[in-house]
């Protein structure tokens, strides 16, 4: 397997009684123009329906703040419980797609389905990249980019999450030309 990936909440529903989320690793970029990405989902699973009929998902990143919702909705099913009433999270109707995103999330990426394929224990969900939510507060007010040390973003690895943030290089930081 490939480990670390991101611990993601993904929101799915078309209306207020059926909005629901889900945890999410299996999940990443497979293409940057257009942007898509995937999600994997188990058949069984309360979201998978909800996807497939929608076509639609949104992808929420998760930060320390939201470590437990994202442990506890991966264990809990939305078929037996309200998970944002549990968490305590605010679902915001979607901005290009019928799937809400996460308020208190540091980043939301709505997305539209393009393609399913059924591969076995898992369907892969690929889909456009429709818009891009992200709390200005993460932002870095001169370039517009996340700031990992202040989204205090997590991860999944073999049944653990983890934090990130620290910065220990760039793009082509190993073959800059140094200044004289």
């Amino acid at each position: 397997m490939i480990y670390p990936l991101p611990a993601l909440l993904v929101s799915c529903g078309a209306s207020p009684d059926d909005y629901n989320m889900l945890t999410a690793a299996w999940t990443g970029t497979v293409c940057s123009d257009p942007a898509m990405c995937y999600i994997s989902v188990r058949p069984e699973r309360h979201s998978h329906h909800l996807i497939e009929r929608d076509m639609a998902f949104t992808l929420n990143l998760t930060n320390r703040a939201l470590a437990r919702a994202a442990d506890w909705c991966g264990v809990k099913s939305g078929r037996d419980c309200d998970k944002w009433a549990e968490m305590g999270l605010t679902p915001v109707k979607g901005v290009t797609v019928c799937s809400p995103y996460i308020e208190q999330a540091p980043v939301s990426i709505e997305c539209q389905v393009r393609d399913i394929l059924r591969l076995g224990t898992h369907d892969m969900f690929i889909a456009m990249v429709t818009n891009v939510l992200a709390d200005e507060r993460y932002l870095d007010p001169d370039t517009g980019a996340l700031r990992l040390d202040k989204a205090e973003l997590i991860t999944y690895c073999h049944g653990h999450y983890y934090s990130l943030g620290e910065q220990i290089g760039h793009f082509g930081w190993t073959v800059r030309k140094k200044s004289h």
